[in-house]
């Protein structure tokens, strides 16, 4: 029988922005026990920015407990229950990524929301002022010097049914974070990205771990090539009108080579880096099994862990991958965009417009100077349209 929770999230900010903070508990649905909580002070934000941030940190609660459970969220923001089951678009560019992250981080049909009154949603309440008082004193909350469950009174009664606890179809709860799926009124010209992995380095053909904490290797000459290559494609095309590019050599090199074609400027974004693979970088997949096994099983199970001498987690690249979407987005909303990067960033972006459980980086190939395309439309809906085209390259 699929294990079910129940998490309770609430956030706050004296000034609105102001000092802020937040908390969550997670409870079993059948016993109504609680689990485990949280609360943090996180300096100045707005309520909804706190709001977001007690979710998100309420789910990773409850997947820290079971990472295959059903999640009943319970929340007293009317906004936040209503952007994440898709019924209200996410304008506020600082809670477009927390959404998103929130998201992935339980499968979309294992998770419902529910709007309930603020009385009944004490528990998170107190914790998240208990947060704010702590913060006002300097301090951080301490779970220890809680007495936010007393304070709020009897534990509300189990959950008899929970999203997800039955046959798969049963409950399919929301599917993104800030739009409806499926098919609606025409929203005007889309801002598309088209996603292009740079061209072959000398580590390519190895298949060496190769990110942002390594050498930083310049393209092969069969690099050059292939971005010549795609150069000469996007240009018979004819529809790119902005290149942004990670600032790694081989992504500068490939963007120059299509951005000189192509007549643009070349801008850079430090959010479209690679991952960090720490004391991973240069070595091959069998070497690093070889060498920190425990520490690759650990990796390839939860995107929260970490490379061998403290590399970034995809958990930390999903984040900043996502605001510099939303950078992007904002800058050339309508426009279509040729975006230079890397294995992680591109199927990051691709993972989170299909709403994609982290797992699914696992099950994408991309080849060097390989194509696709996201397209991103006024309503928050996306729609992948190309994956890892190499015909430019036959």
């Amino acid at each position: 029988m699929r294990r079910t929770f129940v998490v309770e999230a609430d956030g706050g900010s004296r000034g609105n922005p102001g000092p802020a903070g937040y908390g969550a508990v997670v409870r079993d649905a059948a016993t109504g026990e609680t689990l485990r909580e949280a609360a943090e002070f996180i300096g100045r934000a707005t309520n909804n920015v706190a709001e977001y941030r007690g979710l998100l940190a309420g789910l990773r609660a409850a997947r820290e407990l079971d990472p295959d459970a059903a999640v009943l969220v319970r929340m007293d923001s009317k906004l936040v229950v209503e952007q994440m089951s898709g019924r209200w678009k996410i304008k506020h560019p600082d809670m477009r990524p927390l959404a998103l992250e929130a998201a992935s981080v339980f499968p979309p049909d294992a998770v419902t929301y529910e709007w309930i009154p603020r009385e009944k949603n004490k528990h998170a309440d107190r914790l998240a002022n208990e947060a704010m008082d702590a913060g006002g004193r300097g301090e951080q909350w301490q779970e220890g010097a809680s007495t936010a469950e007393l304070d709020a009174g009897p534990a509300p009664a189990p959950v008899a049914a929970a999203p997800g606890a039955g046959p798969a179809g049963t409950d399919p709860g929301p599917t993104a974070p800030a739009a409806r799926a499926g098919w609606g009124p025409d929203l005007g010209t889309p801002t598309t990205f088209v996603l292009l992995r740079h061209g072959e380095t000398p580590l390519t053909p190895e298949k060496r771990f190769s990110g942002s904490g390594g050498s930083d290797p310049d393209l092969s000459p069969a690099g050059r090539r292939q971005a010549a290559a795609v150069a000469e494609a996007l240009a018979a095309r004819g529809t790119v009108q902005a290149v942004v590019a990670s600032p790694l050599r081989r992504c500068q090199e490939t963007a120059a080579a299509v951005a000189g074609r192509l007549g643009l400027q070349v801008r850079t974004d430090e959010g479209l880096r690679e991952t960090d693979f720490g004391a991973w970088e240069g070595l091959t997949f069998a070497e690093v099994r070889e060498r920190y096994p425990e520490d690759l099983d650990a990796w390839l199970a939860s995107p929260a862990a970490h490379p061998t001498g403290g590399g970034e987690s995809f958990e930390e690249v999903a984040r900043r991958v996502a605001l510099a979407r939303d950078r992007l987005l904002a800058r050339y909303t309508g426009r279509t965009v040729l975006v230079v990067t890397h294995v992680t960033p591109v199927k990051t972006l691709v993972r989170l417009a299909l709403g994609a459980p982290p797992q699914s980086l696992f099950r994408m190939e991309l080849s060097a100077a390989s194509l696709s395309a996201v397209a991103y439309y006024a309503d928050g809906n996306a729609s992948l349209r190309l994956l890892n085209d190499t015909a430019h390259l036959r």
